[in-house]
């Protein structure tokens, strides 16, 4: 039985700058705190690798009433490596490379999801993921749109 997904949700894992995390630490930190296993569906690390957490199929742990209709997906880093209180944007350019590759892929299956930070639903009261996904993915759309060569303008 497959899951109705409407939306994709980016988070971060709230670690300090420079310091990675694999997707088995996090299940491990969430064991920890009493779920079941990991709470995402995808974590990417510093280098780029996109490692599985959750089966797609299952509901995630990451988003307080909104699981059974999302997708969870978890940047590695988040915060200041001199202040771990301190939201930051810590992404390498390798993570946004492949946080974008992600999207895109889910999109397929998942064609009319709606991209969203953690930030961006009501009652959340973290920073997280440190960026405005709606905006970032905004920009990623109209760059990927094709440009005219004679006028520069974008085409539809």
């Amino acid at each position: 039985m497959s899951r109705r997904v409407d939306k994709l949700v980016v988070h971060c894992s709230a670690t300090p700058e420079g310091r990675d995390v694999s997707a088995k630490d996090i299940d491990r930190w969430h064991r920890g705190q009493g779920f079941r296993k990991i709470g995402y569906h995808y974590v990417i690390r510093l280098d780029g690798t996109i490692e599985k957490g959750r089966d797609e199929a299952e509901v995630g742990a990451h988003v307080q009433g909104h699981n059974a209709n999302s997708i969870g997906i978890c940047l590695i880093g988040g915060v200041s490596a001199d202040d771990p209180k301190i939201a930051k944007d810590t992404y390498t350019p390798e993570q946004w490379t492949s946080l974008e590759t992600l999207l895109r892929d889910l999109l397929t299956r998942y064609p009319h999801a709606e991209i969203l930070g953690h930030r961006d639903f009501p009652g959340v009261a973290k920073a997280c993921p440190c960026f405005d996904v709606k905006s970032w993915w905004a920009s990623r759309q109209q760059a990927s749109k094709p440009v005219c060569p004679t006028c520069n303008r974008l085409l539809d």
